[in-house]
């Protein structure tokens, strides 16, 4: 479909999103498993994102699992199709999710597995294998991906497997409108983990604009109650519906982030949903790659036709 048809380009990217619809149609019965419980905005983005996609589009939650309570042996009737969580951690640096991820494929044959869009990335080549004999045994596995690299990397390796290339499914989120006038310059939104880079640390040597993660975004109460969360899905839900509170909880974080990206005129960011959050927004932005080129690889997939964002890594100055 032409750009030309679309008032923003992010109307676009929104509409690529009805790819998904070719192998989970509207009116299916799903599960929708591996959903985040955490204090990671991104993903919590994804997952809003996620449900909206199945509110539009008339796509039916029978339930959800976590990587914590997801029960060994569960019946899942055979005209449901399973759905997997999209975002960041397909590979070997999240070992927990791409256990479950492995555990779904090969335990449920007879099942639509469908992984909703995924960068891939593996330090280990022997795992990747691993996990590419588990895939093809399947016959009805589905893979979307964020990326071209991704996607070269699935079509070499996952030789049953359908894999399509896609935008994040936060994009179903647009447009997001703050409340708030920009009364403050630069927000710093920058990792501090594994994923983090030797010319982001040259950045906070500067000194320059207010700096800012998830982890600092949100405040010591609001970690506990996310702690707790965790715990009690851990332990079982018994008869308490924590899907739907968590699902509560959650819109009460991702508002405080879109409030606080409000406040400021720009965005610098080394977190691919700080700058996914940013484009939602329309809220000009500056994107830094993380460690292993994931957002260098997203913004030139999708988002490089966004007048408000760049990319500081890109040559070309755009």
């Amino acid at each position: 479909m032409e750009t030309a048809q679309f008032a923003h380009p992010m109307d676009e990217l929104k509409n690529r999103l009805r790819h998904i619809l070719s192998v989970i149609p509207p009116h299916s019965k799903i599960y929708y498993i591996d959903y985040p419980v955490h204090g990671n905005g991104g993903d919590l983005l994804i997952m809003k994102g996620t449900e909206v996609f199945f509110k539009d589009h008339n796509i039916h939650v029978q339930a959800r699992y976590s990587v914590l309570d997801f029960p060994n042996g569960l019946a899942i009737p055979k005209d449901h199709i399973i759905v997997l969580h999209g975002g960041g951690n397909f590979g070997d640096l999240y070992p927990a999710h791409q256990k479950l991820r492995e555990k779904i494929v090969a335990d449920y044959p007879e099942h639509r597995v469908v992984m909703l869009p995924q960068t891939i990335f593996y330090k280990d080549e022997a795992e990747f294998e691993k996990t590419a004999a588990v895939f093809n045994r399947h016959n009805d596995l589905h893979l979307y991906v964020r990326d071209t690299l991704s996607q070269e990397m699935a079509m070499i390796r996952f030789t049953t497997c359908n894999v399509y290339l896609s935008p994040d499914m936060a994009h179903q989120l647009w447009p997001i409108r703050s409340k708030n006038l920009p009364d403050k310059e630069l927000l710093c939104f920058l990792r501090t983990d594994i994923e983090k880079t030797e010319e982001q640390e040259r950045l906070e040597a500067s000194g320059r604009g207010d700096y800012l993660d998830w982890a600092t975004l949100f405040n010591g109460v609001e970690h506990k109650s996310i702690r707790v969360f965790n715990k009690m899905l851990q332990k079982g839900s018994g008869k308490l519906p924590l899907s739907k509170f968590w699902g509560k909880y959650t819109d009460y974080l991702v508002n405080k982030a879109v409030s606080r990206f409000g406040s400021y005129k720009t965005i610098q960011t080394s977190r691919l949903h700080g700058h996914i959050l940013s484009c939602l927004m329309d809220k000009p932005n500056i994107l830094l790659d993380n460690s292993y080129g994931k957002n260098a690889s997203y913004y030139r997939t999708w988002t490089g036709g966004i007048a408000s964002a760049s990319l500081m890594a890109d040559p070309s100055g755009k």
